[in-house]
C-alpha cells in the first residue's frame, strides 16, 4: 500500500501541474494570450451556442456573484462575452458568449477531448469503469473538502 500510495500522490501531482501548465503555456501564445486561466474556465462555465444566467455560471464555477461579475466585466471588455436582461424579468441577468468566446470554448473543448481520448484509449469496458469510479471517488473527496471550507467561511 506504502508503493500505490506514493504512486498515485506522486501521479496526481503531476497531472495537476501538467494540466495547468499546458493551459497556461496555450494562452500565453497565439491570439488568447490575452485569457487568464480563470476567464477561460469563466467562459468554459459560460458555454457555447446558449445563454446562461449569472447564477447559474456562478454556480457551476462556485464563485460569488460579484466575483464573477469582475470575470464577466473583463470578458466583455476583451470581446469574449456578452450580457443582457432578461425581457420577461429585467433583475434576470444573462451571458453568452460572442463568436471570440466561443472560438476559445472550442480550443478548450479540443484539449480536454483530446486528454479523455488519450486516458481511455486501449482501456476495456472494465477497466473505463474502474477508472470512472476512482475518479468519482476523487471528485466526492474535493467536494466535501470544498464543502467543509464554504461551512467556516
Amino acid at each position: 500500500m506504502d508503493k500505490s500510495y506514493s504512486v498515485l500522490n506522486q501521479l496526481l501531482v503531476d497531472i495537476f501541474n501538467d494540466i495547468l501548465l499546458i493551459e497556461q503555456n496555450a494562452l500565453k501564445s497565439g491570439e488568447l494570450s490575452d485569457l487568464s486561466i480563470t476567464e477561460v474556465h469563466a467562459i468554459e462555465a459560460i458555454g457555447k451556442a446558449t445563454e446562461r444566467t449569472m447564477g447559474e455560471v456562478a454556480q457551476d464555477l462556485k464563485v460569488t456573484m460579484g466575483t464573477l461579475t469582475i470575470m464577466v466585466d473583463k470578458l466583455v471588455r476583451k470581446g469574449y462575452a456578452e450580457r443582457f436582461r432578461s425581457e420577461e424579468d429585467r433583475r434576470v441577468v444573462f451571458v453568452r458568449l460572442t463568436k471570440k468566446g466561443e472560438l476559445v470554448y472550442k480550443l478548450h473543448e479540443r484539449f480536454h477531448h483530446e486528454m479523455i481520448r488519450s486516458i481511455i484509449d486501449g482501456l476495456s469496458e472494465e477497466e473505463e469503469k474502474i477508472l470512472i469510479s476512482s475518479l468519482e471517488k476523487l471528485k466526492e473527496f474535493f467536494r466535501k473538502k470544498y464543502d467543509l471550507i464554504l461551512r467556516k467561511e
